[in-house]
């Protein structure tokens, strides 16, 4: 093999490119800077330059991983932000490898049923070739014409990185299109409708989390072109929630900066998804990740859930409570009129209920209106803590019960009454105390001696206890109530998490 001093010497195209090649392979050259300090001394040799190029794509085959099939003409924005362009070489240049800007944004996706389709498909592997096709290029082609970069990871996930908020959805729901057979984006400038290879390939359900678009959240880009760092991991943790409310069904959960700036680069610019009022931004809340709060929010794209409008509303309101720990009077008041709302909404049930609850043995969506009401009625009016947490209790049972009933909703309704639950048990120690002291006072005559026999009847006992805490005897209850929310202040704190403790 010649020296470099040698190439004005009469080397061919074919041996510069020989030499080249053993660096690059060898991982002596790792970089364009590099490569391009190792030729200086025959840059003015036009020649070269065609070689040098192609050089350069062999470096990015080898040494840019997730990134090796960007270029400055399919994906103009990411190129901006991710590479360093060389002046002499416009369509070269170095992948930059920590990166702190706003206009980077990262989506997880799973695909649900995944491993159950391989089960059921060993017997016809053409099947599950050609669903591993489509993921391996399909996906390819669809985040590239969203000028986005996507990669295979562990069978059924991917990751996809775009250079816009817009960008990250559009992929997203293109891929979304193209596994569930649906035309939400509606662009036909992106292809989603699968070919004949896949398309006798069953219908998939995707989840999503996607995040991004804040310089306090860097992606490193280590040696070897793999992704690491925060944004990486806030997104897988926001598709592990989005699975976890939709276990059978797609969703996707933003961080609210996607949605801030998706909106910013649609007031200018406006995409087809924004034309077609395809989407609603439904606030989720937030969620704790490693001790950071991030806010997140669910992308609505399915027209028959867009009646989550109709209390978004009361969402917010509730979130706000829990923010302020208004635990006296208003996350009870919030969660209640938030059910309602709820209730009164979301598509029309009918569910039985195992054991009368107040009377009934069925549950629709007005008489769910009606125990929502009730336990209000309890909690602000009669101060009838007892009843209001059983309320909230039943309540719970009844939302499990309804496969419409949002997840997120749930959740929250389930840590509140959670809460409640331990206020009522610290406010029951007391309450019983002054029980004790006052009986002779509440119980008259033989229900007193009835008393004081109960105490060795446990479930008798219980139940006249029941009755005496209701005793108008019994003063200050909103007051104990109060106190017990104060002293157990700390206690009470809540908020969602998501991710290894």
């Amino acid at each position: 093999m010649k020296n470099i001093s040698e190439f004005n010497s009469g080397m061919s195209e074919y041996e510069f490119f020989s030499f080249l090649y053993d660096k690059i392979v060898s991982k002596e050259i790792i970089t364009f800077s590099k490569l391009k300090e190792l030729v200086q001394p025959v840059l003015k040799e036009k020649w070269t330059h065609a070689v040098i190029m192609r050089a350069f794509i062999l470096l990015k085959r080898t040494s840019w991983g997730f990134f090796s099939a960007i270029c400055p003409n399919t994906h103009k924005k990411l190129w901006k932000e991710m590479v360093i362009p060389d002046r002499d070489f416009p369509e070269a240049g170095d992948l930059k490898k920590t990166l702190q800007i706003s206009n980077l944004y990262v989506a997880m996706l799973d695909i649900h049923g995944y491993t159950k389709f391989c089960m059921e498909s060993r017997k016809n592997l053409s099947m599950m070739h050609n669903l591993d096709w489509a993921i391996e290029n399909e996906i390819k082609r669809i985040s590239t014409q969203c000028g986005a970069i996507s990669q295979r990871e562990r069978g059924d996930e991917m990751v996809v990185v775009a250079a816009s908020a817009t960008d990250a959805l559009m992929v997203t729901l293109c891929i979304i299109d193209y596994f569930c057979k649906t035309n939400v984006v509606n662009d036909p400038a992106i292809i989603t409708k699968r070919g004949e290879k896949a398309d006798a390939l069953p219908i998939f359900k995707i989840t999503a989390g996607i995040t991004g678009g804040n310089t306090q959240s860097p992606l490193i880009i280590t040696e070897r072109g793999n992704l690491a760092g925060f944004l990486l991991n806030s997104g897988a943790r926001l598709q592990t929630r989005a699975n976890e409310l939709s276990p059978h069904d797609s969703r996707i959960m933003i961080a609210k900066q996607v949605m801030m700036n998706y909106e910013k680069e649609n007031a200018a610019n406006i995409c087809k998804l924004a034309q077609n009022n395809a989407l609603y931004f439904f606030d989720t809340g937030h969620i704790e990740f490693k001790g950071v709060m991030i806010p997140t929010c669910e992308v609505v794209f399915d027209k028959n859930e867009r009646y989550k409008e109709q209390f978004a509303e009361d969402m917010t309101k509730l979130f706000s409570s829990i923010r302020e720990n208004l635990w006296e009077q208003r996350i009870y008041q919030d969660m209640m009129e938030l059910l309602t709302k709820v209730a009164i909404s979301m598509p029309k049930f009918t569910i039985a209920t195992p054991v009368q609850i107040f009377g009934m043995t069925s549950i629709d969506n007005e008489s769910y209106v009606q125990l929502c009401r009730h336990g209000l009625k309890a909690y602000c009016r009669d101060e009838d803590y007892y009843l209001a947490v059983e309320y909230l209790n039943h309540l719970v049972d009844l939302s499990e019960k309804l496969p419409a009933f949002d997840r997120l909703i749930l959740d929250y309704l389930r840590g509140i009454t959670e809460k409640y639950q331990l206020l009522l048990n610290a406010y029951e120690k007391h309450i019983d105390k002054e029980v004790e002291e006052k009986a002779n006072i509440i119980f008259q005559a033989d229900h007193y001696k009835t008393w004081l026999a109960a105490k060795n009847g446990s479930q008798i006992y219980d139940k006249l206890r029941s009755v005496g805490r209701k005793s108008k005897e019994i003063t200050k209850k909103k007051n104990l109530w109060l106190s017990m929310l104060s002293q157990n202040k700390e206690k009470m704190e809540f908020t969602l998490y998501s991710g290894k403790k």
